[in-house]
């Protein structure tokens, strides 16, 4: 099956239990404070259905759009648009007759279940498959510093000691760490033995995002190819997998950063590099391409298999699942203030984006994990003031709540098709996003 398959099916699985498990949360409610559910649906059914039966009071059915699902709940102002219906005297089973805080209620539903949801799926993991961290005995090595953080006084080679004045044990996760959380201080351990306390500027993580430094902390690695990608300069210039770098125009090569900073800094020229292969020297040019790249990488083999196992107990796993629950909604609230930056709205992403989350070969762990951080983003995406999505019912049934005035059925007609039409705009840009990488980058 090829990996595009894959990953699809991944997407389309994922998607469909948190659709059902959220209109579920709607669902629920509105049934055990007997207000009529018409409609339960996966996917929209525009037009006609590809399954459907009625059972009750409820039309259970899979549309043929798998852009979301829905219930469709009597006396409720929608994205049905079920003008005739609303013109009709209130009955008592119909949501406008029901009191603001049941409405709120099975407003709140649908998101409250994915934030559930999530939080589950990590103690699941947590308590089966327990966490693999990074400490400093596992980069021996330590790590490989971007330039701009070398300006501040870190080294080639620092170990990660504290973070804030606290020590930080799982250093893998520091830059993380400095993108996302209010990072002050680092304490490092130099490869000369000292150890120093450095001061970090204000608002790092945006200064990062400004200057594309999304991993300034990488580890130390071998100057050795495990990778050379096809149709690029360097499987033409005789590139293998396996070539140790020996030097770049005349410099000495120990480690794989070094080898990209040469290349880079002679990204317009033609490089000449001696690689060592079965024991021998080669001598090989290569020009970079348009983009700067020669096309060929080291991704870290050398670390595979490695890290400190960390293994849980059913009520470590508990608390361990809602406080890693809890950080994943917190770093994704924190930087979704990116996507108000020219340069943040080009990387918005739609399906595309969210089906390369998934691995292109079936691994459980890997879909749950995936499954769980979707689950959480659409609690906190809908749950927007935005009408039409539930937040946006939400804003308004607390208006009620706070002034004691209902906002008019009108009124909340024109917000609903505001809304949706916003909607439809954001989800046509952020897919058009994917199209045009998948073109041109």
């Amino acid at each position: 099956m090829s990996p595009f398959a894959v990953k699809a099916i991944q997407l389309l699985l994922s998607l469909s239990l948190l659709i059902v498990l959220h209109e579920l949360g709607h669902f629920i409610p509105a049934k055990l404070f007997k207000t009529r559910v018409e409609k339960f649906f996966l996917f929209f059914d525009v037009k006609f259905a590809l399954f459907k039966k009625k059972i009750g009071e409820t039309v259970y059915g899979i549309g043929w759009l798998p852009l979301g699902g829905y219930v469709k709940i009597s006396g409720m102002i929608d994205e049905s648009m079920d003008k005739e219906q609303m013109a009709k005297p209130p009955e008592p089973w119909e949501f406008r007759s029901k009191p603001a805080w049941q409405r709120l209620i099975i407003m709140l539903g649908g998101v409250t279940v994915n934030i559930i949801v999530g939080f589950v799926i990590y103690m699941g993991i947590l308590y089966f498959n327990g966490t693999t961290i990074t400490t400093n005995d596992d980069l021996p090595k330590g790590y490989a510093v971007a330039e701009t953080f070398k300006e501040m006084g870190f080294q080639d080679g620092d170990h990660i000691l504290q973070v804030n004045g606290e020590q930080f044990e799982d250093v893998g996760l520091i830059n993380k760490y400095l993108f996302l959380r209010d990072v002050q201080s680092i304490t490092v351990k130099h490869s000369d033995g000292t150890t120093e306390t450095i001061a970090l500027p204000e608002d790092i993580g945006t200064k990062m995002f400004q200057k594309d430094v999304l991993r300034p902390f990488s580890p130390m690695r071998n100057a050795v190819i495990d990778t050379v990608v096809a149709d690029y300069p360097a499987m033409a210039a005789g590139f293998k997998n396996g070539d140790s770098i020996v030097s770049v125009n005349g410099q000495n090569v120990a480690h794989w950063h070094e080898f990209t900073a040469l290349v880079t800094a002679n990204k317009d020229n033609e490089n000449t590099i001696v690689v060592s292969r079965n024991n021998e020297y080669d001598t090989l040019t290569v020009t970079p391409n348009e983009k700067g790249q020669i096309g060929v990488n080291n991704y870290g083999k050398e670390y595979l298999g490695k890290g400190t196992k960390i293994t849980y107990g059913l009520a470590e796993s508990i608390t361990g699942g809602i406080g890693y629950g809890y950080n994943v909604l917190k770093d994704y609230v924190t930087q979704f203030k990116y996507v108000f930056t020219a340069k943040g709205a080009t990387q918005v992403g739609g399906f595309g984006a969210i089906g390369s989350l998934f691995p292109d070969t079936w691994n459980w762990l890997s879909f749950w994990e995936t499954t769980a951080l979707i689950s959480i983003i659409l609690a906190f995406m809908n749950i927007l003031p935005i009408p039409a999505l539930d937040g946006g019912h939400v804003m308004f049934l607390l208006y009620e709540i706070v002034s004691g005035r209902k906002p008019g059925d009108k009124f909340m007609e024109y917000a609903q098709m505001v809304g949706f039409f916003l909607l439809i705009a954001l989800v046509l840009f952020a897919n058009g996003n994917d199209i045009y990488r998948w073109l041109f980058e």
